[in-house]
């Protein structure tokens, strides 16, 4: 007999997974680390000591995560690269084929461009609506740097992108990305 976190493992995975591993995609900027990602997120959730009784909140817990295993592994590079030697600058494919979001291709591509930080908490804030107290508290930052790191990845996506409406897996509509130190409007539909 299956014991309760067995069932919800499999329905989270049956159910979430294509899903899970387009929001990964768009927190790591690659496919293949996202499905990475997911994967050490799902043993680590399920192996430890969480206890959560719904989808919703296994979902939860696996998002977040990946957000962590995200920025350590983005750290994890940053000290490698320094180690060699190495001053280039890290710069991420765009991801095809993001399931489970509405996001047109270009503003995924757009998010590919962006630092690994600044990716995480434009996707933290703006597509999972994160508080920034939350998103700081998830990546292990202050929440200034939350609010720079967003601040700049969305002044980043207006320069490229020239201001558009972006829509979530969870119907969130962000009107239209502003210039850095603007506010940007988050609205549910």
């Amino acid at each position: 007999m299956a014991r309760p976190w067995e069932r919800l493992l499999e329905q989270l995975v049956h159910e979430r997974y294509g899903t899970l591993v387009g929001w990964a995609t768009l927190v790591c900027g690659s496919r293949e680390d996202a499905q990475d990602l997911l994967q050490d997120a799902l043993v680590a959730t399920f192996s430890s000591r969480a206890r959560f009784t719904t989808l919703p909140e296994a979902e939860q817990y696996v998002r977040r995560a990946v957000a962590t295993r995200s920025i350590d592994a983005a750290r994890r590079r940053g000290r490698e690269r320094v180690a060699i030697g190495t001053v280039a600058g890290y710069a991420a494919a765009p991801a095809p084929g993001v399931e489970g979001h509405h996001l047109p291709a270009d503003v995924v591509r757009a998010l590919a461009g962006l630092t690994q930080r600044e990716r995480a908490c434009v996707v933290l804030r703006h597509l999972e609506d994160l508080s920034v107290r939350e998103t700081a508290g998830l990546l292990g930052i202050s929440e200034g740097a939350v609010k720079r790191y967003t601040s700049d990845g969305v002044a980043q996506l207006d320069a490229v992108l020239g201001g558009v409406t972006v829509e979530s897996h969870d119907a969130m509509t962000v009107q239209p990305l502003r210039r850095a130190g603007a506010p940007t409007e988050v609205t549910e539909r």
